[in-house]
């Protein structure tokens, strides 16, 4: 938490008409908080959470999906390979980069 949120005391907030609460303006300003933006609500024990969440315009996002599925190649396997030399090869194949992954942890 930055200095800027623990300075903050609990906030009073009203429900308004059609259920509808106003961020005290210190609160926006802490968590980067704009007109327009998405707050996630989460029941916790003795209140409620709310936290930004980023939002992928439509296109975007379909962008991105389109970008990589472009980038995935189809690799049939091996017709010299048995099934248990196939899955043992899988096999090694996470291990060792769980192994890696763990080095550079």
């Amino acid at each position: 938490m930055t200095k800027t949120m623990e300075n903050i005391n609990m906030a009073l907030m009203r429900v308004r008409r059609l259920a509808q609460l106003t961020l005290p303006a210190e609160v926006r300003r802490a968590l980067n908080v704009q007109e327009g933006d998405y707050l996630e609500a989460k029941i916790v024990k003795g209140g409620v959470l709310l936290k930004p969440v980023a939002m992928v315009e439509r296109e975007r996002a379909w962008e991105g999906i389109l970008d990589a599925t472009s980038q995935v190649r189809d690799l049939k396997p091996d017709a010299s390979k048995s099934n248990e030399e196939e899955e043992e090869e899988i096999a090694e194949s996470i291990k060792a980069f769980r192994r890696k992954k763990r080095t550079h942890a």
